[in-house]
């Protein structure tokens, strides 16, 4: 068995594959949104620290087996922010001796990252004192890391704040703090502009995992649903629907895994934003696409919120803008290309 089989196989634990979402509706705008012990057994599980290198503590594993493990919780739309916490564990990792890591791949802190001062956006001005905002999950958060701007570098702080919660469609919700951090350590030169590389690709790969899932739902659906004396999945117009629908998964599957691939490789900087843009931009219009069709399909029943193909709409419009959204990396992807071609 390989390794991201493997990794597959333990998100069972966490997200079981056509597994009962009562988990996840019950936890739905409560605070912090999230198990505190799911994310404690995540941390046990080695997750948090799936990108740290061995001898920080972590487990050392590539981005093939960080989108398995991506892909199967977005499948279950679990709501641990673990790509955030990864985030934070790469930046605490990349500072080298900074406090804090070993609390948060253990599971027993979390802080989370604040870094973006604007909507959509992939850049980290580091402005000191800016309010931070669209923190995943952040009523969460036991602290907060702030990447902020010295002497032409960047450094990294911790902060404690409380954040102001706007709740999210998928039950979740995002915070904006403001605050003065205590300085912890430097971030390396294209530290943080690797993590979120790596983070955008993470989340498109939980994209991948919902308009999967949805997708299969709603195949379920068409070969039991009946009209006419025979199953609806029989009348050739819908089968030409889900056709298409299978063709957008599978092209999305397709740019996530050849971007890990780009990235395990260590391909320069402009090919490595090249296929992370192009995966995001993939996975966020067609996971739209997919669970949009997917509710549409069910019918009547596929718009009330009791039935759960519609909790994967929902995640799609929360995860499709997340660290970067499809607009923005159409354009990077254009000013990378050529680069990465030269």
């Amino acid at each position: 068995m390989s390794m991201v089989e493997m990794i597959r196989d333990s998100a069972g634990a966490v997200a079981p594959r056509g597994g009962d979402l009562s988990r996840i509706r019950a936890l739905r705008f409560t605070r912090p949104g999230f198990d505190r012990a799911v994310w404690r057994q995540m941390a046990e599980m080695g997750w948090v620290g799936l990108r740290v290198a061995e001898d920080q503590g972590g487990t050392g594993l590539g981005m093939a087996e960080y989108c398995a493990l991506a892909e199967e919780l977005g499948r279950g739309l679990a709501p641990e922010p673990l790509v955030p916490g990864v985030f934070s564990a790469a930046l605490l990792a990349a500072c080298g001796d900074a406090p804090g890591l070993e609390a948060l791949l253990s599971g027993e802190a979390l802080p989370l990252t604040a870094w973006q001062e604007r909507a959509d956006t992939l850049e980290a001005p580091g402005t000191p004192g800016a309010p931070r905002v669209f923190v995943p999950m952040a009523a969460g958060a036991t602290g907060f890391l702030l990447p902020v701007r010295e002497d032409g570098g960047l450094a990294l702080q911790a902060a404690e704040a409380t954040p102001e919660i706007v709740e999210t469609q998928d039950g979740g919700h995002y915070g904006t703090i403001a605050a003065q951090g205590t300085r912890i350590g430097t971030l390396p030169a294209k530290a943080l502009d690797q993590a979120l590389d790596e983070a955008a690709l993470a989340t498109a790969a939980m994209l991948l995992g919902v308009m999967e899932r949805s997708f299969g739902m709603t195949l379920d659906y068409l070969r039991t649903r009946q009209q006419f004396g025979k199953p609806i999945g029989s009348f050739q117009a819908l089968q030409h629907r889900a056709v298409d629908l299978q063709i957008q998964v599978t092209l999305s599957r397709a740019s996530v895994e050849a971007a890990a691939a780009t990235l395990d490789a260590g391909a320069a900087p402009a090919a490595r934003r090249a296929a992370v843009s192009r995966a995001k931009v993939r996975a966020a219009e067609a996971s739209l696409l997919v669970t949009r069709a997917a509710v549409q399909l069910h019918g009547a029943i596929g718009y009330t919120d009791e039935y759960d193909v519609g909790l994967y709409l929902r995640k799609a419009m929360v995860l499709a803008n997340q660290f970067g959204s499809a607009a923005l990396h159409r354009r990077r992807f254009m000013a990378n290309a050529v680069d990465a071609d030269e």
